[in-house]
């Protein structure tokens, strides 16, 4: 039962990172707009992309767990700044959810680094 919940979660969790990506690529102006509004390069939309179609399948098929769910949360903490609108409380939500997933990550790198990594 352990095993089909982890995988199950990491399939749910991997849906978002794969939703993003196929964003990104159907729409990367209002991505490369988010950017640029941040003061940053709008080429970064390509290596998100990138990134999320990765970390999606790697949830999938549990490639790197430990590593990629520490990856994964330190992405949702960085991007979770994009939604930082005290003003609108949508925004906020997603801010915070954003935080939340970061925990979920945390909690699953933790379930999956060596011992002697994630300090048992």
């Amino acid at each position: 039962m352990h095993r089909m919940l982890d995988l199950l979660g990491r399939c749910l969790l991997a849906l978002l990172f794969l939703g993003g990506a196929a964003q990104k690529a159907g729409d990367p102006g209002s991505v490369m707009q988010l950017l640029a509004a941040k003061g940053l390069p709008e080429w970064l939309v390509w290596p998100a992309l990138a990134y999320n179609a990765l970390a999606g399948v790697m949830l999938i098929a549990g490639w790197w767990l430990g590593p990629l769910a520490l990856s994964l949360a330190a992405y949702c903490i960085f991007t979770s700044w994009f939604h930082f609108l005290p003003d609108d409380p949508w925004q906020m939500t997603i801010f915070v959810k954003n935080w939340a997933i970061a925990g979920g990550f945390l909690v699953l790198a933790g379930a999956h680094l060596p011992r002697h990594a994630a300090g048992r």
